[in-house]
């Protein structure tokens, strides 16, 4: 039904749809197989959709690949190797020190993907600009800043990296729009690292979208009394790599 419904669609097409429904995925895809009438609209700003050829091979291959993505920052980095890095808002002293060694290393070679989350994710951003560029995928509208408390990150990634968002300008905070967003990340990066999560987050989620898309998910251990990282040992259990090492990175 996608690939049928993809051959039909165009960008303007898509583009009014994703302004009507601010992005909504289910309410634009509806629209879609209705073929509902529309009217051709201007957004100011930079976008671009699923039609056209900067966007990501490895997006189309999601099980809902977003139809419209909003940006602001270098396009470019689009075409670069990139891996996704997640974990917890709430990171313990652990994950922030290897969170920092493991990005600072693989930003010399790739592009660093994350949510601009509070913890983990803000901290991948900071890290990944020292040495090289930053991706990050929001679940809100493309100029709302969310955690407030990342604004400074916001600013200095709209310069030097780069920021997406399915959710065109002004869109509000909603919950699922996060979960929606981390399908972005998984899609995006060759590999996914998590530094730290629990059984029910939205790291597990994130890892759930990049096993289906064949990715490689490399997790952090942590100490069996440590219940804030039971999810990363859960995956290792499950078949995850294990990350021990910076050495390692190397092999990537």
């Amino acid at each position: 039904m996608f690939k049928l419904i993809f051959k039909c669609m165009n960008s303007k097409q898509l583009l009014a749809y994703s302004l009507k429904y601010e992005g909504d995925y289910t309410s634009i895809h509806k629209a879609l197989i209705n073929n509902e009438p529309y009217i051709p609209v201007k957004e100011e700003g930079f976008y671009f959709t699923i039609c056209d050829e900067i966007y990501p091979d490895s997006l189309k291959v999601l099980k809902n690949p977003p139809f419209v993505l909003y940006y602001r920052g270098n396009i470019d980095l689009l075409k670069h190797e990139s891996v996704s890095v997640i974990g917890s808002r709430n990171a313990l002293p652990y994950a922030i020190k290897w969170t920092e060694k493991v990005v600072r290393e693989l930003s010399k070679r790739y592009v660093i993907v994350s949510g601009l989350a509070k913890g983990i994710d803000g901290l991948a951003h900071q890290i990944a600009m020292e040495n090289g560029s930053t991706i990050a995928v929001l679940g809100c509208g493309i100029d709302v800043i969310y955690p407030k408390c990342n604004k400074n990150i916001y600013d200095q990634i709209k310069l030097n990296g780069l920021i997406l968002s399915e959710y065109p300008s002004k869109t509000e905070v909603r919950k699922h729009q996060f979960v929606m967003r981390n399908r972005i990340i998984a899609g995006l990066g060759d590999v996914l690292f998590v530094m730290q999560s629990n059984l029910k987050s939205g790291s597990m989620i994130t890892v759930n979208v990049a096993l289906d898309c064949g990715k490689d998910i490399i997790c952090l251990p942590f100490n069996c009394d440590q219940i804030e990282g039971e999810g990363n040992n859960f995956l290792i259990q499950q078949g995850a790599n294990i990350l021990t090492n910076l050495e390692e990175l190397t092999k990537l």
